[in-house]
């Protein structure tokens, strides 16, 4: 396994596998009133077999190169990760999408897992549009997005059905040509 360092406070970002489900399962049940509000996300591990699906599916996308799953580590503690909820690399575009428990807020550290993902994608892989998709509501998240110097592309008016209600989604955007001239 490896280890990327997030910065001097000592998080890391490490792939999330399928034999950590129990970890993964005890973070979910932290970050569920957190995550909830927005994205269905933690509802798919709300027990140790529904934890370990959701893995199980990464690893399976890893495997195809169409996703890829990373946990943030904070002093030893699971507090949050990072996605490509799509990775489509003969298109050259992906999205990411991220989580955090409350322990893990206000310290940066989905702003920089993702400028992690976002440097591997378009340095590593050649992709050239990496997406951000927000509920229009969720405020931290495009924060994020603006911090990463993304570009607003527009909005999906209730486009999401979640939970019974409809809500609109912001979609959020950096090309790779954008993303080289900010680190050249």
């Amino acid at each position: 396994m490896f280890a990327i360092s997030l910065g001097d406070d000592g998080a890391e970002l490490r792939p999330l596998e399928i034999w950590q489900a129990q970890e993964f399962l005890d973070h979910m049940d932290r970050a569920r009133a957190l995550i909830d509000p927005w994205i269905p996300f933690a509802s798919f591990a709300t027990d140790l077999d529904s934890a370990r699906e959701l893995l199980r599916r990464y690893a399976e996308k890893q495997a195809a190169d169409t996703g890829r799953i990373y946990g943030i580590w904070l002093e030893g503690t699971l507090v949050g990760g990072v996605l490509f909820r799509i990775f489509d690399a003969e298109s050259g575009n992906c999205e990411i999408g991220c989580w955090l428990e409350p322990a893990g807020g206000g310290r940066g550290l989905i702003t920089r897992a993702a400028r992690k993902l976002i440097d591997w994608a378009v340095y590593e892989r050649g992709m050239h549009r990496v997406e951000w998709d927000a509920s229009a509501a969720n405020t931290a998240s495009i924060a994020v997005a603006k911090r990463l110097g993304m570009t607003r592309d527009g909005v999906l008016r209730e486009n999401y059905l979640y939970r019974g209600e409809r809500h609109d989604s912001e979609i959020w955007s950096v090309l790779a040509r954008e993303w080289r001239a900010r680190k050249d």
